[in-house]
């Protein structure tokens, strides 16, 4: 307020007017503020700011005066009130509420206290301040999601059966610290782990979607997380452990499918941990048969690979087995365009697709077959045969030419086997047994067969893998007409010689096509033909468990077990192997079926065991590397050729075979790991059953060459020699070492050597029919001719002590034929004396140089002596420098430059100490001459340098 300022012509007036101002002053504060009754705040978890409603505003009736209408403040009554009013505007009233600190929603969630305002009273000191009523203020803290949640326990675990579908199998349960609803309750639980068989609900109940398999999985461990309302996930999940345990099914248990078998390790357990299980129920008997499958190994389980005719030595048959179906070779050669199966795994099989056969050349056979003999082969029956009534030939034979005559054949008809044998023209034209029918399942099974027919007439004896069969039909017949006609063998069809062409061709394979005059195989020598490689076994035969029987098939691919005694049963199960005897076995799978059958004294409640497959795997065996070494390449006279002896080819022949492996490296080495030191070879021993000796250019000439080895040492080791024109074969299963013993002695001939400067010959060996092969090792011979001294008396020819020498000497050095093959082996004297002269300077001018290359060498030795003085001077004994002056004149002041010019005159300084292998040679006054020039040299470095050329 203003004060009265009042004229001195108006003093009383003025006064009057001061008296009133002051008693109106008085009554200036006359009205108190004004707030709403109740307010309700909110506010933010982690903030201090308030927000009410409706808005904190104070009125005051004395407004607009200065002071008694202004809101000077507010103030909050209640005990520990965490909050604080503070105006904004003194003259509008308006104020905030705010908390002293940052809100916990967790500690607290609402306040409540009351909050008066007042004005500025008169003046500015405050004096006569009214005061407003008390309001309410309710706060309330909002929650935020700042917690996550937590599971009550660690991690959770439960146990089911198999095979049940559960409603629920537990609940996980997990808890928020938030305060608020939104934020506190746990909304939804998930599976983290993917592809389990088991969900959870919105409460956090586990249960399966699908019935579990104990065999399958024994334990599956979830992962679980939570969300809360909000949204926000645990930290941390929470593992869930679910446990199967198995219903009680009867059935093997403990044993793996598949079971892997190293070759050489002799018998494997294959159920080493096998056992029954019977739910408990009383067992009065057990049946169990045990199947190895191996028709899909060579021919219907693994055997030794080598030619049949091998194999009949080895199971004892004598001499005089013929392969009509052997491996091609050289001197076999009529089985060249049959397919094969060209593996080398397995024996070597030969296909007939109904359109092919095999002539048997003359010589291989005789004509006719003299009783008694033997007739072997392998044979699966191809897939719709005989279906249409032909008849499909294996063996025949029949007139070559004008008739159609079979006088003996081995043929397939309806399924049924025959044998057909005519008998050759006698005086005797009795009827006689000549056509044998039987009725067998195997002959169209598709499947391999062993074939015998013991042949006897009147009898024939057969043998299908090792068992007998008789003959349901036997027909008689005359014997044949007398005729000079010349007969046919074929394999796999039948000559028709009237008409000239092959008819009744067979469909399918075939192998080990023997024929055997003179005598009929035992039973023994045809089991062991038939006998497999590989089969079941038990790891201790001789240990029986109480009340156990077992019995094998003859091929020991099947195992029948009875017992009465579960755990004594278990134990025999637990001790049946697999063995495979062969060294170098065929890999692959061999299949394995369980098939069980219990009896028990309830027949209504019996058990039924399931059957059980699994799989042997048969690991490749490492391959052995056949290696054959000796001389390669000698001389000898042509004498030595024409001698009775002949001459050695392989005097020092070596047959070594190895293995490689591959071995895990140290742990040392692990960081670097090399090619090298994880493969190792090693010698290993092994039968061979071939050995080919072939030559090499021109095919032998039987007039004036040949091979010769002693027939005696080779009936003592079991082998036998075949000779043709390009070279000679040794067969029969037998050791390294003798064979290396024959080839030893295999020497070669020839009679009219005159003309023979050299030969050739290569020699091949292997084993298992050519699985396994040797390198090709081959040897040239040279043949040495000398003059005659006592045709020629030449007193030069008369010191064949000196001749013969030179000439070895010649042939040795070359490596080639020094004689000319048109010229006369009789040298004339004047050429021998021509022949001397040259040779000798041959000798002086290779003394010469050997005496200057180690002249030269010791030179190079004191040259490197040299050197080790001064590494850096160059070694210009034999260079020539040439120096450009205005090059030198323009880079004089160039430091890198002056320091080249110093290497170059260091370097001919050099140059005046080296001394080549030239000037060496070269007399004292040449040197002295050498000095003078490299004198000048020093005063004239424009010149050449020539103190090292010689002229």
């Amino acid at each position: 307020m203003n004060p009265v300022r009042c004229k001195p012509s108006a003093s009383i007036t003025c006064l009057l007017l001061t008296l009133s101002v002051a008693v109106s002053a008085g009554k200036v504060n006359k009205h108190k503020p004004w707030i709403e009754t109740t307010y309700h705040g909110i506010v933010t978890e982690n903030d201090i700011s308030v927000l009410l409603d409706p808005p904190l505003i104070a009125l005051d009736k004395d407004a607009p005066l200065r002071y008694a209408g202004e809101i000077c403040g507010f103030r909050i009554h209640g005990q520990n009130v965490p909050f604080e009013a503070v105006v904004v505007d003194k003259t509008t009233g308006e104020g905030v509420i705010r908390s002293k600190e940052k809100m916990d929603c967790e500690l607290q969630k609402e306040y409540t206290f009351t909050i008066q305002a007042y004005d500025c009273g008169e003046g500015p000191d405050g004096g006569n301040m009214k005061k407003s009523h008390k309001a309410n203020v309710h706060i309330q803290v909002n929650d935020i999601n700042e917690y996550s949640p937590v599971f009550k326990e660690k991690s959770y675990k439960a146990t089911i059966i198999e095979g049940k579908k559960y409603d629920s199998i537990l609940r996980v349960e997990a808890i928020d610290a938030d305060c608020s609803p939104q934020f506190s309750q746990i909304c939804s639980y998930e599976i983290v782990t993917p592809d389990v068989p088991f969900t959870i609900d919105k409460d956090g109940y586990i249960k399966n979607s699908e019935k579990i398999n104990y065999s399958k999985d024994r334990q599956y461990k979830l992962a679980v997380t939570a969300y809360d309302c909000g949204k926000k996930r645990s930290m941390e999940d929470v593992l869930v452990k679910i446990n199967i345990k198995p219903t009680c099914k009867p059935g093997w248990q403990g044993w793996s499918k598949r079971i892997e078998y190293e070759p050489g390790t002799g018998s494997l357990a294959l159920f080493p941990s096998m056992h029954l299980e019977t739910c408990d129920e009383p067992i009065t008997s057990i049946q169990t048969v045990v199947e190895l499958e191996t028709s899909h190994i060579g021919k219907g389980c693994d055997r030794d690979t080598y030619s049949e005719k091998s194999l009949h030595r080895l199971c004892g048959a004598a001499y005089g087995t013929i392969d009509l179906l052997p491996s091609p070779s050289s001197n076999t050669n009529w089985t060249v365009g049959l397919p094969t199966d060209n593996g080398h795994d397995s024996d070597q099989v030969f296909e007939f697709n109904g359109t092919q056969a095999v002539k048997i050349p003359e010589g291989v056979l005789t004509t006719n077959l003299k009783e008694p003999f033997t007739i072997s082969v392998w044979m699966r029956h191809g897939p719709g045969s005989s279906i249409h009534g032909e008849k499909e030939t294996i063996l025949c034979n029949s007139d070559k030419r004008e008739m159609n005559r079979h006088h003996y054949s081995l043929y397939v008809h309806n399924c049924r086997l025959v044998f057909l044998f005519r008998q050759n023209p006698s005086e005797n034209e009795n009827f006689r047994p000549a056509e044998f029918h039987w009725k067998l399942d195997q002959v169209c099974d598709k499947e391999w067969h062993h074939y015998v027919l013991n042949v006897d007439i009147p009898t024939v004896a057969l043998y299908v893998d090792g068992i007998s069969y008789d003959p349901f039909l036997v027909t008689e017949d005359y014997p044949l007409h007398h005729s000079k006609i010349e007969t046919q063998l074929v394999v796999g069809a039948c000559w028709q010689g009237g008409e000239f062409r092959m008819a009744q061709f067979f469909l399918g394979n075939l192998a080990g096509l023997m024929i055997r005059t003179g005598k009929i195989e035992s039973k023994k020598v045809i089991d062991c033909l038939y006998t497999c490689k590989e089969g079941l076994d038990l790891l201790d035969s001789e240990i029986l468990y109480k009340g156990v029987m077992v019995h094998f098939n003859p091929t020991q691919s099947m195992l029948n077990m009875e017992g009465d005694d579960i755990e004594s049963f278990d134990k025999s199960m637990q001790h049946v192997s697999y063995l495979n005897s062969r060294q170098f076995p065929t890999p692959g799978i061999r299949r394995l079926k369980i098939t069980t059958t219990v009896k028990c004294f309830n027949e209504e409640t019996c058990i039924i065991v399931p059957a059980v497959e699994g799989y042997v795997m048969v690991l490749q065996p490492d391959e052995p590397k056949i290696s054959l070494s000796g001389i390669d390449h000698f001389a000898r006279a042509a004498s030595e050729f024409e001698s009775n002896e002949g001459v050695p080819l392989f005097p020092e022949l070596k047959i070594v075979s190895t293995i490689t492996r591959e071995v895990e490296p140290e742990d040392e080495d692990e960081d670097e790991p090399t090619v090298q030191e994880s493969m190792v070879s090693e010698e290993i021993m092994h039968n061979l059953d071939t050995c080919e000796v072939s030559v090499l250019g021109d095919e032998l000439n039987a007039e004036q060459e040949s091979f010769e080895v002693d027939p005696s040492q080779l009936r003592q080791r079991g082998m036998e020699m075949s000779n043709s024109s390009v070279g000679m074969t040794i067969t029969g299963v037998n050791t390294m070492s003798n064979y290396e013993d024959m080839l030893h002695l295999i020497r070669y001939r020839n009679w009219n050597s005159e003309s023979l400067f050299e030969r050739k010959f290569k020699i091949v060996c292997s084993e298992l029919n050519g699985r396994y092969a040797s390198n090709e090792f081959k040897v040239e011979v040279n043949v040495i001719h000398t003059a005659n001294p006592v045709e020629h008396p030449n007193h030069v020819l008369a010191q064949p002590e000196f001749v013969h020498p030179v000439q070895h000497a010649s042939v040795d050095l070359s490596g080639h034929n020094l004689a000319n093959p048109h010229s006369s082996s009789v040298v004339p004297s004047a050429a021998t004396v021509v022949i001397v002269v040259c040779v000798s300077f041959l000798v002086f001018m290779i003394i010469l140089g050997v005496f200057r290359i180690r002249a030269a060498h010791q030179r190079t030795m004191r040259d490197q002596e040299n050197g080790k003085e001064n590494e850096m001077d160059w070694d210009d004994s034999a260079l020539t420098i040439t120096v450009n002056p205005m090059e030198t004149y323009e880079d004089q002041h160039s430091s890198e430059e002056e320091e080249e010019e110093e290497e170059e005159e260091s370097e001919e300084g050099d140059e005046e100490d080296d001394i080549t292998s030239a000037e060496s040679e070269s007399s004292e006054e040449e040197e002295g001459e050498q000095e003078d020039q490299q004198n000048v040299n020093r005063q004239q470095q424009l010149e050449w340098d020539d103190s090292t050329l010689t002229y």
